[in-house]
This record gives C-alpha cells, sequence and structure tokens, in this order.
C-alpha cells in the first residue's frame, strides 16, 4: 500500500504543479451546471422540481468532468515515457491501478467539492442530509474511478482514446450510475440513509468488484 501511495502523490504533486487536467475538470462542471440552470430557469423558483432535477444534474456533471480527467490519467505517462519506467520498477503491477486509482478519485473529489457548491448558487437550492450524500458520492465516484482507471490504461495506447474511453466506459458504469443517482434523489428528498439501503449495498458490491477485478487484470492492460 506504500508503494501505491508513492505513485498516488507522485500524480497528484505533477497535477498540482500544472493543474491542466484539474482546470479542465473543473471548468467542464462548471459549465454543465451554467447550462442546466439556464435550460432550467423557469422551475428554479418551485423547490420539489429543483430537487427532482438535481441528482441527474449533479451525476451528470460528475460524470463527464470525470471522464475527461481519465483520458488523461494514462495519456501523460505514455508520451513522457513513465510508463516504461513504473513497470521497470520492482512493484507490483497492481500497486500502479491502485495508486492511480487513488489519485483518479481525489482529484474527482476535488470537482465534486466545487461543484455543489455551484448548484446550490445556480439553482437557489438547500441540500439536505450532507452525510448521507457525502457516503453516497464516495461509493458513486470511487466505482466509477476503478473501472474508469482500468479503461483508460486500456485504452491510453491507442491513438483515438479520447473517444475510445467514453465508448468502453459509458455501458460499464450503468451499474453504478443509476444507484447513484436514485440514492442521491433520495437524499435530497428526505435526508435519511436508511431509506437507501438497497442502493448502498448495490454501490458497495459494485466497488469491491471492479476494484478487485482491475487489479487482477491491470497487468494484461499494460503488458508490451
Amino acid at each position: 500500500m506504500k508503494k501505491s501511495l508513492y505513485i498516488a502523490a507522485k500524480d497528484l504533486k505533477s497535477e498540482f504543479r500544472t493543474k491542466q487536467m484539474l482546470n479542465s475538470m473543473l471548468i467542464f462542471s462548471l459549465i454543465v451546471i451554467v447550462i442546466f440552470s439556464i435550460s432550467f430557469g423557469d422551475v428554479l423558483s418551485q423547490t420539489e422540481l429543483v430537487g427532482k432535477l438535481a441528482p441527474g444534474v449533479l451525476w451528470v456533471a460528475f460524470t463527464f468532468a470525470g471522464t475527461l480527467g481519465l483520458s488523461r490519467s494514462f495519456a501523460g505517462e505514455i508520451e513522457n515515457g513513465c510508463l516504461e519506467g513504473l513497470k521497470l520498477s520492482p512493484i507490483d503491477r497492481s500497486s500502479i491501478y491502485i495508486g492511480k486509482t487513488i489519485s483518479n478519485a481525489i482529484l474527482m473529489f476535488i470537482v465534486e467539492l466545487f461543484t455543489i457548491p455551484i448548484f446550490i448558487v445556480l439553482f437557489n437550492y438547500n441540500i439536505s442530509g450532507i452525510p448521507g450524500l457525502a457516503l453516497v458520492i464516495f461509493l458513486g465516484t470511487f466505482g466509477f474511478v476503478s473501472v474508469g482507471t482500468l479503461l483508460s490504461a486500456l485504452s491510453a495506447s491507442t491513438r483515438a482514446r479520447e473517444i475510445m474511453l467514453p465508448v468502453l466506459l459509458l455501458p460499464l458504469i450503468i451499474p453504478v450510475i443509476i444507484p447513484a443517482v436514485m440514492a442521491t434523489g433520495t437524499i435530497l428528498t428526505d435526508g435519511g440513509i436508511c431509506s437507501i439501503g438497497s442502493e448502498l449495498r448495490l454501490l458497495v458490491v459494485y466497488d469491491l468488484i471492479f476494484f478487485v477485478v482491475g487489479q487482477l487484470v491491470f497487468e494484461y492492460t499494460v503488458m508490451d
């Protein structure tokens, strides 16, 4: 785990130095929120309707901003020849996957941390049930990143990686997006964690399965 944390720290240090991927994700998320706020301008005064729209708007912003970030996760490693160095280092290949997953998840959490206040301001909506919402976002984001990191490594060596990654990713994240959106809607409606037990179980099972599968097959995705 220490080696994975070193890899995650290396990625985060490099990203915070340039902020290229983080700025792109933040701007893209902001654009999505602004466009939706303009489109639904007539219903923003109706709290019930905004509460129904909120889960979809938030997860659309999270998903597409995350996809944009994941597409660059391994691109920089390949362009600079760093991936070969990681493969030659005396660590297990799964440590590379775990480190990349941690760094990608942290970047997504930062984007989500900025996106939610912007949503609250533009939609004039008070979000209730913050602990439950944070749990749902954490589980949904971790599942999204677990799959996205693996597919980012798989598509990084292709010429059309920016197109290939969404094509491969979107069908696989449907099982995590559906319960995440449903749980978010329930939390925003009554703020109770007890009412989203089935969605939480689906998210936990999805996260565990794909995180373990990602570690097992990552070695084959980065083979020459």
